[in-house]
């Protein structure tokens, strides 16, 4: 069954190459949120499964309250980041963070993970 998964990303061209690889997948991309208020305006009109998450949008280091926000509504988030230090183990509930650079098989493993077709979890994933 495929994913519904939220892009968390400013950087447009980004967004649009990780909405490309996930459709490539076979899953959905219910959009692709610039700013906090997009991510949880998109969230609230149709829950995703699924989060990838930059921690630097345009409206300034939200990145972590939206993923933290979409963790307590039961969505699985991975924070998608050039800074991975820069989140916090205390984002309750999120999965983990991948460095940027992602390539479309690294994100097809990590979904893969996330909606439990596999026990492991891809070797660039840093679990939270």
């Amino acid at each position: 069954m495929p994913a519904k998964i939220l892009i968390v990303e400013d950087e447009i061209i980004i967004g649009m190459e990780t909405e490309a690889a996930i459709e490539d997948l076979g899953h959905t991309s219910i959009g692709i949120a610039a700013t906090a208020m997009e991510a949880l305006q998109i969230a609230d009109a149709e829950l995703p499964d699924i989060a990838f998450v930059d921690v630097n949008l345009a409206d300034g280091p939200t990145g972590p309250r939206v993923g933290a926000e979409l963790a307590k509504r039961g969505v699985a988030v991975v924070f998608i980041t050039a800074n991975p230090r820069t989140i916090e183990s205390q984002v309750v509930n999120a999965i983990g963070v991948l460095d940027k650079p992602v390539a479309e098989a690294e994100l097809a493993d990590v979904i893969a993970f996330l909606t439990a077709q596999t026990t492991q979890p891809p070797a660039r994933l840093r679990l939270l």
